[in-house]
């Protein structure tokens, strides 16, 4: 089994420059409707961005989101933070020690999707 996220976008470009500036992903598809973005490390990890009002997103899904947050974890938080800070980003929380062990901010991507970025985190 194979799992692949997808979001929807209104902006296919400027949604494909945030998830490839500040993660580093590689672009694996792109066509004027879908992009597939994958791991640097490892091509099977793939991250898929669709248009928004393309004829496979069913009317009633082509909102905004809501009530849904994706996570992805890195290296270090506070590197990602500062490119997030750089790129001039929406910032919703700044980095932070959570108690279940990992540091975190949440940031906006360009569709309103919440985006959790963090990091393992411990005390020595």
């Amino acid at each position: 089994m194979r799992i692949l996220t997808n979001i929807c976008s209104n902006d296919l470009p400027k949604s494909k420059d945030f998830y490839v500036k500040l993660l580093g992903f590689n672009v694996k598809y792109e066509s004027d409707w879908y992009i597939q973005l994958c791991s640097p490390k490892d091509s099977e990890i793939e991250y898929g961005i669709m248009q928004r009002n393309h004829e496979l997103v069913p009317e009633e899904y082509q909102n905004r989101p809501n009530g849904m947050y994706v996570t992805f974890v890195v290296e270090d938080v506070d590197v990602t933070y500062n490119k997030a800070i750089e790129m001039n980003l929406s910032i919703v929380q700044e980095p932070r020690n959570e108690f279940y062990g990992q540091r975190r901010f949440l940031v906006k991507d360009p569709n309103g999707c919440l985006i959790d970025i963090c990091s393992p985190w411990g005390t020595e």
